[in-house]
């Protein structure tokens, strides 16, 4: 019998990256699950990819109403949501002398109040329901320290993992574990992203900070969303019935905490 057989999950900015191995990786277990996506016909490419286990659904996080459409579409057509990914997630970079309010309010209403509003509404539906469930949230290393361009990512990061142990001591109570994984820096799409801010501030030819970031890796190379699979079901799964308020650093031993 496969770890989350019979279970059902909620994945929000799934229909790429780290989202979307997630996704693979519960229907692989067994699980049902519902692409989240603000880009709706990607997430209907993914869950196509993926086969009748996925659904898409789409989902702006930073909106109470789609949150909670997206919460009730998902309960509708998989019948319910034992377990919540909230992996959406934004990228910013600037000195502090040029933060704008506008670039922060945008980051922070995804990072932190998405993920906030998205596990209320999911963590409602739990205790109506009944038998508990699995919140996962997705932290990073940038939650752990601060770097200098990178203030308001890393502020949202650090509310993220602040968020995670203030959920799971309220929401323990109700048989509903949250728990939390940072990443270090993991290719793909997202990182092409990261890289240009840095090409842009420190100076950088187009991949040359994604390269460095790579071999300073104590593994020696960048991560890959399939690195992050394993722990994402084990969070997820029976074998994680007593872990509460944790956060897990994945990260090729980039931090040690």
């Amino acid at each position: 019998m496969t770890r989350l057989s019979g279970k059902c999950a909620l994945i929000t900015g799934a229909a790429r990256g780290i989202g979307l191995a997630f996704a693979q990786a519960y229907v692989d277990e067994g699980a049902r699950v519902a692409i989240a996506d603000i880009d709706l016909k990607r997430a209907e490419a993914a869950a196509a990819e993926i086969g009748d286990a996925a659904i898409a659904v789409h989902l702006d996080v930073t909106r109470q109403e789609s949150i909670d459409a997206a919460v009730a579409e998902t309960v509708e057509r998989l019948g319910r949501i034992d377990i919540l990914v909230n992996n959406a997630a934004l990228f910013t970079a600037a000195p502090i002398t040029e933060i704008t309010r506008e670039d922060y309010d945008r980051v922070f209403a995804v990072n932190v109040s998405g993920a906030l509003f998205t596990l209320q509404a999911v963590a409602k539906h739990m205790i109506e329901r009944g038998g508990g469930g699995r919140i996962i949230n997705m932290a990073s290393q940038a939650g752990r320290r601060g770097e200098p361009l990178v203030a308001v990512y890393c502020a949202t990061k650090a509310a993220v993992i602040s968020l995670t142990q203030s959920a799971a001591l309220n929401l323990v109570q109700h048989g509903i574990n949250v728990n939390a994984i940072a990443p270090g820096v993991v290719d793909g799409e997202h990182w092409d992203g990261v890289d240009a801010f840095f090409a842009k501030y420190e100076g950088k030819a187009p991949g040359q900070k994604k390269r460095e970031v790579g071999a300073a890796v104590p593994y020696g190379r960048m991560g890959r969303a399939e690195d992050l699979t394993g722990m994402a079901v084990f969070l997820a799964s029976p074998e994680a019935e007593y872990i509460v308020a944790q956060t897990y650093n994945v990260d090729g031993g980039q931090w040690m905490s």
